[in-house]
């Protein structure tokens, strides 16, 4: 779900070439927002020659101080209703001849990254000067018509059900001033160009090269845009119905963020500590500080100060779990499995890199078998479908319970998804989701059932428990102890807990909810017994008493499919 929405230079020359831009994809649009949190300072700057855009798919990031915060609302919306941002009042451009020196100080920097990575240099990278107001119409123009952005839109919606973001939350218009705020240089991976700023100190943008030129090298060994999309699809366009392999492929396109940006994000400390002969793996003080300075910002990083919690996650976790994920690789087996090693095994799920452990293990979870929700969801028109992994659990239970719980309770989390839908026919019902999440044992399934069941009263202006016990026999009672039902202004919520899966819909109707129900718990239950049967026997014995009864009845006698709609 919460995929970032999970990373190049020219030739210096006083005539540049104008192109047409290509899409940019929008993985690489998110990409642009955190790295000025790393190196504080102010802008200062006044360019010289600036052309028109070539087609940008930067991985990108945040100018170091970008005095933005000065501007003014009402200039904001000006320039907005102009197609360009207005300079902060007393903002100046680097001189022609700072900006020949920054260009020749590419190649110097880019030895320092090869050196530090162990990944060759194939060729010399181009290097371009760009303006403010060309980075920010370039980025208005993409983010209306990248096919990733349309995903986020759809997202936004599903985020808004789950209440990771306020319902009058305009996700849109907030990327844009976050990304008009935070942006500095980036690598575009589709002209092979390192685009560097007109209106940000020279002295700031090395450390930025550092981490860039080092998308750079990771093109040039394994052509970053094609890896980066390796295997990725978007499952709230498909007509099939999705697979267990497609929701885990799901994540990859944000695991495979966080392995690139962890990658710079490592270069870019060696490369700020290298005067003091100190490097990530010798101060790790230095990381934690900067990890810490992410979820805060600079003083004028006012958009990002503001943000949901959900969404100043979601914009570092590429830098952050990613360069703790190849920090532990580095530390235990060295630069090249940390860098060429990774990018040719890398991750599958945001478990394992939020677990380095995990990946260094091998450990690989079974995908959780998936009902056919074209059938058993006949009557709703498919909106989105994704996975739930590690770092979306995360998200939930920090948003719900706080950051000692999730902390607490995300490495349990043993495999999830969701559906978003909409009554056929009613495009002004409400958002109509499915979600089932798998944990390490059914205490911690029904931890997590309570904190999402806490998560309602927040969520909702009317919400009513729903008795469902009446006319049950005291044994029919026992067995649905964990099961509850709500009514709400947007129509039932159903939280149900058998053994170690926790099964939710929202906004579906009951028959439809019952059916899906018995579907997914049937699973569970033949998957979980299959992970029984393939128990050491020499294990059974002394593991057998842990083995809950539900697993050992048919699904049927604990499903419910029988109830009378609340709303009736």
């Amino acid at each position: 779900m919460g995929q970032v929405p999970e990373g190049r230079p020219k030739f210096f020359r006083t005539k540049m070439k104008t192109t047409k831009p290509r899409s940019m994809p929008f993985w690489f649009l998110l990409a642009l927002v955190l790295l000025s949190f790393l190196s504080a300072g102010a802008s200062t700057q006044a360019p010289a020659q600036s052309q028109t855009p070539d087609s940008h798919d930067p991985v990108a990031h945040p100018a170091p101080g970008d005095a933005s915060k000065a501007q003014e609302e009402s200039s904001d919306q000006h320039a907005e209703e102009n197609g360009k941002t207005s300079p902060p009042p007393g903002e100046t451009k680097i001189s022609p001849k700072e900006a020949e020196a920054l260009f020749r100080s590419v190649d110097e920097i880019i030895k320092f990254s090869s050196t530090d990575t162990g990944l060759p240099i194939r060729h010399q990278v181009k290097r371009r000067l760009i303006s403010r107001d060309e980075l920010t119409s370039y980025l208005q123009k993409h983010m209306e018509e990248d096919k990733d952005s349309q995903r986020l839109k759809r997202s936004e919606l599903v985020l808004k059900k789950f209440g990771l973001l306020p319902r009058n939350f305009d996700l849109h218009a907030f990327l844009i001033a976050l990304l008009r705020e935070q942006v500095a240089g980036y690598y575009d991976v589709k002209t092979k160009t390192v685009n560097l700023l007109d209106w940000v100190d020279a002295e700031q943008q090395k450390p930025v090269l550092a981490h860039e030129l080092t998308h750079a090298l990771q093109d040039q060994s394994f052509h970053l845009e094609k890896w980066m999309k390796s295997g990725a699809v978007d499952l709230g366009t498909s007509k099939k119905n999705p697979t267990p392999e497609d929701i885990e492929r799901d994540e990859a396109q944000t695991v495979r963020q966080a392995v690139v940006e962890g990658q710079a994000m490592a270069v870019l400390i060696d490369y700020m500590l290298a005067p003091t002969g100190q490097s990530l793996t010798t101060s790790p003080q230095i990381v934690e500080a900067l990890k810490a300075g992410m979820l805060v910002g600079t003083a004028d990083s006012i958009q990002f100060q503001n943000a949901p919690i959900f969404l100043k996650e979601l914009l570092t976790f590429p830098y952050r779990y990613g360069l703790d994920f190849v920090s532990d690789v580095l530390r235990k087996d060295g630069k090249q499995k940390a860098f060429a090693g990774i990018l040719a095994n890398p991750p599958r799920t945001t478990r394992e890199i939020m677990e380095p452990k995990t990946y260094l293990a091998g450990e690989h979870l079974a995908p959780l078998a998936l009902p056919n929700f074209s059938e058993l969801l006949k009557n709703y028109e498919k909106f989105d479908v994704g996975s739930m992994g590690e770092f979306d659990v995360a998200l939930l239970i920090d948003e719900y319970a706080g950051g000692d719980a999730a902390k607490s309770l995300y490495p349990e989390w043993r495999g999830g998804y969701y559906y978003a839908g909409r009554p056929k026919g009613d495009a002004n019902a409400p958002l109509a989701i499915a979600y089932v999440s798998q944990w390490a044992s059914p205490g911690v399934a029904q931890k997590f059932a309570d904190i999402y069941r806490e998560s309602l009263k927040k969520r909702y202006r009317s919400i009513r428990l729903v008795n469902l016990n009446k006319s049950k026999t005291a044994e029919a009672v026992q067995r649905s102890s964990h099961d509850r039902e709500w009514l709400t202004e947007d129509g039932d919520v159903v939280i149900d807990v058998a053994g170690a899966t926790v099964f939710i819909t929202e906004s579906i109707d009951d028959v439809s909810s019952a059916k899906l129900r018995d579907a997914v718990l049937n699973r569970a239950a033949i998957s979980e017994s299959k992970r029984s049967a393939e128990i050491p026997s020499e294990l059974c014995s002394s593991l057998s008493a842990g083995v809950s009864a539900w697993a050992l009845l048919p699904a049927s006698q604990w499903v419910r499919t029988d109830r009378p709609s609340p709303s009736q």
